[in-house]
């Protein structure tokens, strides 16, 4: 199938594209550098994150992500629980009505973090989780998801001290690596659907790497194409 570009997606709904991947991969700045190419394409965009999003998401991610100095601690399967709350909160509240509207909505984070880092990094059974977020999405799946891969070390080595988590000074690298293995095992499992894009490069390499990714992938992502595509220079 030729590649489609962005101009050419049709179709009532708008489109859901999520980014994930390991602490420092740079989601946060591909989230915003893409929103800003799709409005410059004329493109209606939502973004948001997860947690986050809505009041009530934000106030579920202070908890989560809050050093436990000022917390009780959690285990890993209560976590889960409050990030599908956040999760089904912010899809019932953001993520639907904005593709009802036919808008692109770019999430930074979604289910697969918590598949990622509750499952393959702490344990949970990946069977407990997936009725848990079949429940909080009522099914709602990305169009395409773009994975920033990279390094454990050098991930964790570019998260600033202002902004670490606790998932950041609270696990191990075994943890870390096991998280980063998982982003992987899912994107082999949904091809279909997952992009990896190398991001030890630069930001604006990443940018563009993203991009070509949502021009060639967007219309044609609910079609198996073969194994999970690798974005280099």
């Amino acid at each position: 199938m030729a590649a489609a570009t962005l101009g050419h997606v049709t179709g009532k709904r708008g489109r859901f594209i999520t980014i994930e991947g390991p602490d420092g991969s740079g989601k946060t700045t591909q989230v915003e550098r893409l929103a800003e190419r799709l409005r410059a394409a004329g493109r209606p965009v939502v973004v948001t994150r997860e947690p986050g999003g809505t009041r009530l998401g934000e106030q579920l991610r202070e908890i989560l992500l809050a050093r436990h100095g000022g917390v009780e601690p959690t285990d890993a399967l209560t976590d889960a629980f409050l990030f599908e709350a956040a999760r089904r909160h912010l899809v019932r509240q953001v993520i639907r009505p904005a593709l009802d509207d036919e808008a692109i909505v770019v999430c930074g984070r979604y289910s697969d973090s918590t598949f990622a880092y509750q499952g393959f990094g702490s344990g949970v059974p990946l069977e407990t989780l997936r009725v848990l977020d079949e429940a909080a999405t009522e099914g709602l799946r990305p169009d395409l998801t773009i994975l920033l891969d990279l390094p454990v070390e050098a991930g964790l080595a570019r998260v600033a001290p202002d902004d670490v988590t606790r998932f950041e000074a609270e696990h191990d690298l075994a943890f870390h690596r096991r998280v980063r293995d998982g982003f992987l095992r899912l994107a082999a499992d949904e091809p279909e659907r997952f992009v990896i894009v190398d991001a030890t490069l630069s930001a604006a390499e990443v940018a563009a790497e993203v991009w070509r990714a949502v021009e060639a992938r967007l219309a044609s992502v609910s079609e198996p194409n073969g194994p999970a595509v690798r974005m280099n220079r």
